[in-house]
């Protein structure tokens, strides 16, 4: 028996005992077939506790920097004030941009500014200092933040290869309690990147490293008052 006659064996025994019925092979949302959502049940707890707004903003807060984020606040109106001060701070003088990010979140800083090219290589982008973007949602109980290659963010590696990432999130409208009300809002199909702090991982001995996976030092912009549509 060869190790695929191995896999596929395992598989069908595990779902040996899935209900089968007679739904139409007719998608329902992006990538969603019917057949699998009714196959298997999802009548598993959707979030822990009914959270308002205000309640889901101060998790994610909370949660974001458990993961050793760096969190900010401000309105629509100071955000560029904001941003232009991140960038300063960390010493910045390039900055990656993403082709639908709105102009006035950076319209308070000079920087030099790098669009997001299909052609630049690992290395160029390595040289930037630092990418501002926008998010697709943002998850409270896990202190995530999601993107989805929206030209507001921009192509996935622009957040995973420079070592400082800004990311803006709208509160409360982009922020959901927890991984399966975030679920239901994505598209399965778009480059869906989650993001939980900077990157890290650790060796046997625990010890912790920072930026190996990506940005180093990941710093969020919660802000109020929608920060504007990209």
């Amino acid at each position: 028996m060869s190790s695929r006659d191995l896999i596929l064996g395992r598989v069908r025994r595990a779902l040996a005992d899935v209900r089968q019925d007679d739904t139409p092979p007719v998608p329902e949302g992006p990538g969603r077939d019917p057949r699998y959502e009714q196959a298997v049940q999802r009548d598993y707890l959707r979030e822990h506790g009914a959270l308002s707004a205000a309640e889901r903003v101060e998790l994610l807060a909370e949660n974001l920097a458990d993961y050793r984020a760096i969190v900010h606040r401000t309105d629509a109106d100071g955000l560029a004030d904001v941003v232009a001060g991140l960038l300063r701070a960390h010493g910045s003088k390039t900055v990656l941009v993403p082709p639908g990010l709105r102009r006035e979140w950076l319209s308070g800083t000079d920087l030099t500014r790098v669009p997001d090219r299909g052609e630049s290589t690992a290395h160029e982008l390595d040289r930037v200092d630092s990418v501002v973007t926008a998010c697709a949602l943002a998850i409270a109980e896990t202190g995530t933040i999601v993107l989805d290659g929206s030209p507001d963010q921009g192509r996935r590696r622009i957040t995973l290869v420079p070592d400082h990432h800004i990311c803006v999130v709208r509160v409360p409208e982009q922020v959901v309690s927890s991984v399966p009300q975030a679920l239901e809002l994505l598209d399965p199909t778009r480059p869906l990147t989650w993001i939980s702090g900077p990157s890290a991982t650790s060796d046997i001995e625990l010890d912790r490293v920072e930026g190996v996976h990506g940005p180093r030092t990941l710093e969020v912009v919660l802000v109020t008052g929608g920060g504007g549509q990209g």
